[in-house]
């Protein structure tokens, strides 16, 4: 009787080893891809620019850098013809905008990637890097817009994206700075301080 028990108690043991090896891995596994998340840098990010060609950010490295989810048909469009003012001021070596369209408040950009583009050029002369049209939000949120409004992720701040035109800030070292609103002017102080570095 007591080496049926015996046998059972190694045989229960065992098992119970076993269950713990695969859950051991898959933590383990977990564990890493958090980490791998969490040591990206925002100069890691590579993204679709609006002619479809890949834009990484490494030659971002050294510059300061505006962020903006764009919108044709919005009241906030007009905020375009600021951005491109703040571009040909300070824009070059040390400041960049990057601009991405997106389709989620309110369906006000609908258009593809070409008439998007066109429209840019043809009313506001947008000579600022206007990237491919994504989601800043929801289920599939660019990976990059994760990282700007997970605290977790930046290492500074939550943030959550209200509407188009909402605008993100970030510095030559790639670190994260603010999160400005829709009602953020391109030409406020403070956009304009951080462009000029001061």
């Amino acid at each position: 009787m007591r080496k049926i028990l015996f046998l059972f108690a190694v045989t229960a043991f065992l098992g119970s080893c076993n269950q713990s090896v695969p859950s051991t891995t898959a933590n383990s596994n977990t564990l890493a891809l958090n980490n791998s998340i969490n040591e990206t840098s925002f100069h890691d990010f590579v993204v679709k620019d609006i002619n479809g060609q890949d834009f990484a950010f490494n030659k971002l490295k050294g510059k300061r850098v505006l962020i903006v989810n764009t919108a044709s048909k919005c009241g906030f469009t007009p905020q375009y013809e600021d951005l491109q003012k703040l571009y040909e001021q300070y824009g070059g070596e040390n400041f960049e905008i990057i601009g991405f369209p997106c389709n989620q408040f309110m369906g006000q950009e609908p258009g593809s990637n070409e008439e998007i583009k066109a429209f840019c050029q043809k009313n506001y002369g947008v000579s600022f890097p206007m990237m491919d049209k994504i989601d800043v939000k929801g289920d599939a949120q660019h990976p990059l817009y994760t990282w700007l409004t997970d605290a977790n992720l930046n290492g500074v701040d939550d943030a959550k994206v209200s509407w188009n035109f909402n605008k993100f800030l970030v510095d030559e070292n790639g670190n994260w700075v603010a999160h400005l609103g829709s009602r953020t002017n391109p030409l406020d102080e403070e956009v304009v301080n951080f462009a000029k570095g001061s």
